[in-house]
């Protein structure tokens, strides 16, 4: 090649000429003009031109129609003796394909240091491209896949250190991703798992022994605020540039447990109701003819009597027995509600003038306060609900104080909160309150809360129980607004 005074030896041509046609990489000169000088053999074979066809044509063929301003700045370059290293750019062969290149432009200069022409080294990236834009689309599809998943997905390395933390992760541990990327997987964990996990970990490192990977197993799992809850936990091992990696799949069972819960129960009180209904059968109207009895002969006993006073105290405690006949009957059978639009004031105040004319609890006086539109309800199973919340009030009170009730409507619900001025509950008796023949009371059923919170869940509604610092018991209760 003659480039403006630039002639090589004849050795160093050989030589020179031997490298470039054995390179697998496209190798071509051109002068300061863009116009081609050489053209190699890799040349041909990537962008499809002979040398014949390509040698003193302009560059900017291989390049598309707005390559001009990208051929300028690199000319620019190239004349300012500068070396251009890795430059990405887009070219075209000569069937019109679309070529993804590598460019290694470098100057090349006479003897005295001008630089008089180009050699450019073209590397065809086309399918390295198209496999890390393959790899990139994977990529993207799975990481929408793990993040768009309700459950849980977490990666841990070999050593229990979590390296990937996924929305669903987030949401049922209540921690962020940044909190717990670096930290053992094993603060998700309650007690004594937590302190066992790591001894897991290495055991099977060492032996090889899988005993939960690929099986899946229900666990009990830690969220940030310290709450436990079941999951199902499903283990995967890969490996990653020769380090194992585990993958932990996990899914809340919370639901699932929930609704077996009430499954059992309702099973239980099928058989509590049949039970009920051969008490009341069975036991009911015996109880009833010997209190008849026992009455009688009591009518016939000097009064103020012994026996007198022992026949009374038989006949209250048959009245006590026939009391957990018919609560037994009403919790476990409790009748339907017939719903009605109605005013809960009214009925409010109805139950508590009802509590004012037992002479236990003269001393109590009920508050209302507050107002809310009609609720849809049954007013006759709504007066044994307030009734069981007043007089547990009233004893709390030991029959002496005010009972405050806040009516306030929430949305499409009306909220009434009972309130009174007693000692409280103990966290853990509150927490079994509604559990049936749970008492406190010397002669108390345990059924009253239970067949309560059963009719208000009759209505659609709800009810909890908790106690202010200031003191007292709070009894909040839910209704369904009736419809306008």
């Amino acid at each position: 090649m003659d480039a403006g005074g630039f002639h090589p030896s004849d050795e160093t041509v050989r030589i020179l000429t031997a490298l470039i046609e054995s390179s697998d990489d496209a190798i071509f000169a051109k002068d300061l003009q863009g116009t081609i000088l050489s053209w190699n053999r890799a040349a041909e074979r990537i962008y499809g031109y002979s040398a014949q066809e390509i040698v003193g044509q302009p560059v900017q063929l291989l390049m598309r129609p707005d390559g001009g301003v990208e051929l300028a700045h690199l000319l620019e370059r190239i004349c300012g003796g500068e070396r251009v290293e890795r430059h990405e750019a887009v070219r075209v062969a000569k069937d019109g394909r679309i070529i993804d290149v590598s460019l290694t432009i470098s100057p090349i200069k006479d003897a005295s240091g001008a630089v008089i022409a180009a050699m450019a080294v073209a590397r065809d990236t086309t399918e390295r491209n198209r496999d890390i834009q393959t790899l990139k689309d994977n990529e993207a599809r799975l990481r929408s896949i793990v993040d768009s998943a309700v459950d849980a997905i977490i990666l841990i390395d070999a050593r229990g250190h979590i390296e990937s933390f996924n929305p669903g992760a987030e949401r049922l541990f209540g921690y962020t991703a940044a909190e717990v990327i670096g930290r053992n997987v094993s603060i998700l964990m309650p007690s004594p798992y937590r302190e066992a996990h790591d001894g897991y970990m290495a055991n099977y490192l060492d032996t090889g022994v899988a005993k939960i990977i690929g099986i899946g197993r229900d666990v009990t799992a830690l969220r940030k605020d310290g709450g436990t809850f079941p999951v199902r936990l499903s283990v995967g091992e890969l490996t990653i540039r020769g380090e194992k990696k585990f993958t932990g799949i996990l899914h809340d069972l919370s639901s699932r447990v929930q609704m077996e819960d009430q499954l059992r129960e309702q099973a239980a009180l099928v058989r509590l109701g049949e039970m009920a209904a051969v008490i009341a059968h069975e036991v009911r109207n015996p109880l009833a003819a010997v209190r008849g009895a026992v009455e009688v002969i009591g009518g016939r006993l000097p009064g103020g009597s012994r026996e007198a006073a022992i026949t009374a105290d038989i006949v209250a405690r048959i009245d006590t027995l026939n009391q957990l006949v018919n609560d037994l009957l009403l919790f476990a059978r409790p009748p339907k509600p017939r719903p009605i639009a109605m005013d809960v004031s009214v009925l409010l105040a109805a139950t508590a003038a009802f509590l004012g004319e037992d002479a236990s609890y003269r001393d109590v006086r009920v508050e209302i306060s507050g107002s809310v539109p009609a609720v849809t309800a049954d007013a006759e199973l709504l007066k044994i609900v307030f009734t069981n919340v007043f007089i547990n009030s009233a004893q709390a009170m030991r029959g002496k104080g005010t009972i405050h009730v806040a009516l306030t409507p929430a949305g499409s619900m009306a909220r009434i909160v009972v309130s009174d001025e007693g000692p409280g509950i103990a966290p853990e008796i509150r927490a079994k309150l509604f559990t049936p023949f749970v008492t406190t009371k010397a002669r108390g059923t345990g059924l009253g809360l239970s067949t309560v919170k059963r009719l208000i869940e009759a209505h659609h509604g709800d009810i909890h129980v908790e106690c202010p610092p200031a003191g007292g018991t709070a009894v909040t209760i839910r209704l369904p607004l009736a419809a306008h």
